[in-house]
C-alpha cells in the first residue's frame, strides 16, 4: 500500500506528543520531514526525519503528501493556505483558524485545489468523551434538558510559551481549551441558537483569557461549557441531565500521560482508563430508580490517523471536516462578542 509521506511544520509539544507518535507507528503514513528553523530536536527520537529549515523549502519537496500545521494559533491560516496552494492534504492543530472569514476561504481553496483539509480537534476520541457520547445516544436519561461540561486546571503561574500568554489575536483559554469543549457539545447537540459568555484573566500579570463561561442555548435544552485555571479539587468535567435522570463522568482519559511516558500508541492497554473512573448513571425506569457505575470506553487517537488514512487513500470522510471545525470558531467569535456587549448573541 502506497505510504502518505507527511510532515510536521513544528516540533513542539503537539508534535512531539499528539502527531509524531501517531504517524511513526500507523503502517500507512511515513513518518519524513520536519519545520525547525534553528534546532534539531526532532532527529534525536526520529533519526532518517529530515530537517526544513523554512517552509518553502519543505513545500517544494514533491515526496511530501501530508503538512501537519502545529503552530502558534496565529499562524494557521497563513500555513494552510499556503500549503494547500503547493497542492498538499493539511491537518490543522485546533483552533482551525482566528476566524470563521479565514475558516471559509481555507475550506473554498481546499475545495479549488482538491486536497483534503481536516481540523485535529483529537478529544472526540478521549475515554471520557465516548463514554459521554455513548449513553447519550443510548436514550436513557430520556431528552437532555441541561449539560455541563468542564475543562479545568490549577495552573496560576504564566506559561513559559511566550506565544501562548501575548495579547494577540487567537490565544486564551477559550481558543486552547474552548475548542475542546465546544466541539464535544456540537458532536453531541449540534449548534445552538444563541450564545451568551463570560471571558475573564484571574492570574497575576496576565494578558491573555485564563476563565470562560460560555452558555449554548438550545430550543429545549441548556449546555454550559467551562473553564479556570484556578481550579484546585476537579469537579465532574461531564454532568448530562435528561427527562429520565443523569450521567456523570470525570476527566479521566490517560492518552497524554501515557505519551507524555513516552509510551507507543500500538502499546498493550493504550487508553484504558482505571476502574475508579467509571462514570455514575442515575435514572429512573419504569417508576423505579437505578444507580450504576458505567464502564469506560476506551480511549484512542488514532482513530483520527485512521479516518485522515481512508479518506486520502480512499476518498472516505474527514474524520473531522473543516466545516465542522468552522463552527467551533463561530461559536468562539459569538462568546467574545457575547462578552464585550454583555447580551446573549444571536446565530
Amino acid at each position: 500500500m502506497a505510504l502518505i509521506t507527511t510532515a510536521l511544520c513544528s516540533f513542539g509539544m503537539s508534535g512531539h506528543l499528539f502527531h509524531a507518535p501517531f504517524i511513526d507507528v500507523h503502517p500507512d503514513f511515513n513518518l519524513y520531514g520536519v519545520l525547525e528553523r534553528t534546532k534539531n530536536l526532532t532527529e534525536k527520537k526520529y533519526p532518517n526525519i529530515i530537517t526544513f529549515r523554512s517552509l518553502e523549502a519543505l513545500l517544494q519537496d514533491d515526496n511530501i503528501d501530508l503538512v501537519i500545521v502545529n503552530t502558534p494559533n496565529i499562524t494557521h491560516y497563513d500555513f494552510t493556505k499556503r500549503i494547500i496552494e503547493a497542492g498538499k492534504h493539511v491537518v490543522v492543530e485546533k483552533p482551525f483558524t482566528v476566524t470563521a472569514v479565514e475558516a471559509q476561504e481555507l475550506i473554498e481553496l481546499a475545495e479549488k485545489h482538491k486536497v483534503k483539509l481536516s481540523v485535529y480537534h483529537n478529544r472526540r476520541w478521549d475515554s471520557d468523551f465516548k463514554t459521554v457520547k455513548k449513553i447519550v445516544g443510548q436514550g436513557v436519561l430520556g431528552d437532555i434538558v441541561e449539560a455541563e461540561f468542564h475543562y479545568d486546571r490549577f495552573e496560576p503561574e504564566l506559561s513559559y510559551k511566550t506565544h501562548k500568554e501575548t495579547a494577540t489575536e487567537g490565544v486564551g483559554s477559550l481558543y486552547d481549551l474552548g475548542s475542546h469543549l465546544i466541539d464535544q457539545a456540537l458532536q453531541l447537540f449540534g449548534m445552538p441558537k444563541r450564545v451568551f459568555a463570560s471571558l475573564d484573566s484571574f492570574r497575576e500579570n496576565s494578558e491573555v483569557g485564563d476563565y470562560f463561561d460560555v452558555k449554548l442555548y438550545y430550543d429545549s435544552k441548556y449546555v454550559t461549557l467551562k473553564s479556570s485555571y484556578f481550579v484546585r479539587e476537579p469537579l465532574p468535567a461531564y454532568s448530562i441531565h435528561g427527562t429520565k435522570g443523569s450521567f456523570i463522568k470525570s476527566k479521566a482519559d490517560i492518552q497524554e500521560t501515557e505519551l507524555q511516558k513516552e509510551l507507543k500508541p500500538n502499546t498493550n492497554n493504550w487508553g484504558v482508563e482505571p476502574e475508579s473512573e467509571k462514570g455514575l448513571l442515575h435514572i429512573m425506569k419504569e417508576g423505579k430508580s437505578y444507580k450504576q457505575s458505567v464502564n469506560t470506553e476506551i480511549g484512542d487517537y488514532m482513530t483520527y490517523y485512521d479516518g485522515i488514512s481512508e479518506a486520502i487513500l480512499n476518498n472516505k470522510p474527514l474524520p473531522v471536516s473543516a466545516n465542522e471545525a468552522k463552527q467551533v470558531i463561530q461559536i468562539i467569535e459569538a462568546a467574545i462578542k457575547s462578552n464585550l456587549e454583555k447580551r446573549v448573541i444571536e446565530l
